[in-house]
């Protein structure tokens, strides 16, 4: 290969849309690259046709006949549109993120896509965030299991299947931390955060066989992730062996310019280069640089070597070099029956029922009249902020109202939508409260719209958009039944009408079947099973508040001035990291230790202490409850949370049935990262408290002495 012919392996366009302004000049520009053979990946092209055109260009009218690798933002659905990532981790289920996986990357495999730009590993303690949606939530260890299953979907046992695709785990690294929520704002942690909290679910990713990785944005510690060789060389490549590429994000390494790290375009493709990028989104500092830095010395020939070898290699590990098309005839040109079915059936599974007075839910579907009431009562716009926009445009979600109408057809079913998603309009709350009392329940459907969640959709202000709130009062005024369900991509402040309201569900950004299964919780068909993978505050001035936490000096104790809180608000969340409610009730025992006391040597040498309790339905109906795990080391030699996340079983039980769920701790569960240069993890001897129930706040607990 020629110097060229290599730098333009590392080159990533993007590919024009069907539609679209600049869509011809844009496909000129990246039909031109790849006869020339300066063209290593195309973004955001598909459809078999479009993509084969452009791979018959690169392989049959180049010099070298390479194939183009096609990737996408597949995140949680190409046609069928899944719940968000935020919302899945709710199921506390794994297996709903690989089913998303699965059927993702089936359908866009046979749309010529090889590469999703998923799943995203970034642990968050920051609602503002918008991309808290595509996050697992505050914990490391659910979002590592929930970023270990996504990638198992999406490559499965053979990456040359034509139902399976790479998987991308992003954003490396700490990208969960950006100061005041602000997309691409800066991040300064110590090693051990970096270590305990960011890194595990990218480690799980890998360990689970994650094809590449995508930089982050941020700075960690002052560096620019893009030219950040502690965390893409040292950790990622040599300390964790990591043998695919690092792909920047969207113009990521021309940023380093505005960074501040690099004063030019030629400095920045020299130092992303350098520190760990194999491959170049969008901008061309390393095409357009690349063989002058070469001549000069600046860049190394051995890494570009590097950087090319972990591109063709997984070119090969596709199956690219010896099939590179898609099948046209077999194209899938939209949802199924079965795809609509496992969308249907996760986003119900991923609902969190919240709130629960005078047995408000479930509804009767026998009831007489219903009043569904809310600006997203009969939207179709409830897909989420990572849906595909033809998948948006073709495929929009299944409405609240028409669902409800089906789960109850003998009701007399009304709708008003009382105010607008955003805005000050309140005289359509009148309709609204007309509605409500003259209706048996009211279904109250609000939130925000997919639009405010998800990348540069940072709030400042995290409640309810625009007046709904007033609408909430004014049907609570009414003394009817009704029900809230929020539509959201993000934990809100509920404070101000919480008390009002009998009952809420969260619902989430749901995906294409989003009144079915919305209606399908609100009506029993299924138990509201799912629990919060992120805290909600009370206000946003608690923020950051999340469960996982380090001791101080002075814990809070209430009515003591002079301890760690507030004087206007308790230091606790509204709703805590794995709070959900059920249609039936549960009793969690005490947990068991197989021992009391074991060795930290054994511990070291793969043994485990099993933990195990028993959980029964004491209700009368069938439903879900999800055991939790938590660790707290006593006392170590730096600050430890009060309690970690370290197993979790989401079981199913009829009345009156009972089961033991077991868990198992090694090394790993009960050990934790130093500050150390290098990263020195350490298994230290004393006491840990393991705390098992339904939520962060459980109070049952066993001691388990390590010596």
């Amino acid at each position: 290969m020629t110097v060229e012919e290599k730098l333009g392996q590392l080159q990533q366009l993007a590919g024009a849309w069907e539609t679209g302004p600049g869509g011809n000049s844009t496909k000129n520009a990246v039909e031109s690259a790849a006869r020339a053979g300066r063209l290593g990946s195309v973004l955001s092209a598909f459809g078999a046709r479009s993509t084969n055109a452009l791979q018959r260009i690169a392989v049959e009218e180049s010099r070298l006949g390479i194939p183009l690798l096609f990737g996408l933002d597949v995140i949680h659905g190409f046609w069928t549109t899944f719940p968000i990532p935020l919302a899945q981790a709710a199921s506390f289920d794994p297996g709903v993120a690989r089913t998303d996986a699965e059927v993702s990357a089936q359908e866009a495999r046979a749309n010529g896509v090889h590469w999703t730009f998923a799943p995203m590993a970034d642990v968050t303690r920051e609602p503002r965030w918008g991309r808290v949606a595509e996050s697992c939530g505050e914990d490391p260890y659910l979002t590592a299991e929930f970023t270990a299953a996504k990638v198992a979907g999406y490559q499965g046992r053979d990456l040359r299947a034509k139902d399976r695709v790479a998987a991308c785990a992003k954003h490396f690294v700490a990208y969960g931390g950006a100061e005041g929520g602000r997309d691409y704002n800066t991040v300064d942690v110590s090693e051990a955060r970096l270590r305990n909290l960011y890194l595990p679910p990218f480690r799980a990713a890998l360990d689970a066989g994650a094809a590449t990785v995508m930089a982050s944005f941020n700075t960690v510690g002052g560096v620019p992730a893009h030219g950040n060789a502690h965390a893409l060389t040292e950790i990622l490549k040599h300390q964790w062996g990591f043998d695919g590429f690092v792909v920047s994000d969207w113009n990521g390494v021309r940023e380093l310019v505005a960074h501040g790290f690099a004063e030019d375009d030629a400095a920045a493709a020299r130092l992303a280069l350098t520190a760990g990028v194999d491959m170049e989104m969008v901008s061309t500092t390393l095409r357009e640089h690349g063989e002058r830095l070469l001549r000069e010395g600046r860049i190394d020939a051995g890494r570009l070597d590097d950087a090319v070898a972990r591109i063709l290699r997984l070119k090969f590990t596709l199956g690219l070099f010896d099939d590179p098309y898609a099948d046209e005839g077999a194209a899938v040109a939209g949802p199924v029956p079965a795809t609509r079915r496992a969308a249907r059936a996760a986003a119900a599974r991923c609902m969190v029922l919240l709130k629960n007075e005078r047995g408000t839910l479930p509804l009767r579907t026998s009831v007489g009249s219903i009043a569904v009431v809310g600006p997203f009562g009969d939207s179709g716009d409830l897909l989420g902020t990572w849906a595909v926009p033809a998948a948006a445009a073709k495929y929009p979600s299944v409405r609240v109202l028409d669902a409800v109408r089906r789960a109850a057809p003998g009701a007399r079913v009304t709708y008003a939508r009382g105010v607008a998603t955003e805005g000050g309009d309140t005289r359509g709350i009148r309709a609204a409260v007309a509605a409500a009392r003259a209706a048996d329940v009211t279904v109250v459907v609000v939130g925000e719209p997919p639009a405010l969640s998800g990348e540069a959709a940072a709030r400042a202000d995290i409640g309810l958009p625009g007046v709904q709130e007033r609408l909430i009062e004014a049907v609570a005024r009414t003394g009817r039944p009704f029900v809230v369900v929020l539509v959201n991509g993000r934990p809100l402040t509920v404070g101000g009408w919480l008390d009002s309201a009998p009952a809420v569900l969260e619902a989430w950004h749901p995906g294409v079947e989003a009144g079915n299964a919305i209606a399908d919780v609100l009506f029993g068909k299924v138990d509201p099973g799912g629990r919060l993978p992120v805290s909600f505050p009370r206000a946003v001035g608690q923020i950051p508040v999340h469960y996982n936490h380090e001791s101080t000096g002075r814990p809070y104790a209430a009515g003591v001035k002079y301890t760690s809180g507030y004087l206007d608000l308790p230091p606790d969340p509204q709703f805590a990291f794995g709070h959900g409610l059920s249609y039936t009730t549960f009793r969690i025992g005490a947990p068991r230790l197989s021992r009391a006391s074991v060795p930290a040597r054994a511990l070291h040498a793969g043994d485990t202490v099993e933990v195990s309790a028993t959980v029964t339905n004491t209700g009368a109906h069938a439903g879900d409850e999800v055991v939790q795990l938590y660790v707290h080391d006593v006392a170590a030699s730096i600050a430890r949370p009060v309690r970690e996340l370290r197993g979790f079983e989401r079981v199913t039980l009829a009345p009156g049935a009972t089961r033991t769920v077991r868990f198992r701790l090694g090394a790993r569960d009960l050990g934790f990262w130093t500050n150390d240069p290098g990263g020195v993890f350490r298994l230290e001897e004393g006491a840990f408290d393991l705390y098992v129930g339904n939520s962060s706040t459980a109070t049952a607990k066993r001691r388990l002495t390590v010596t």
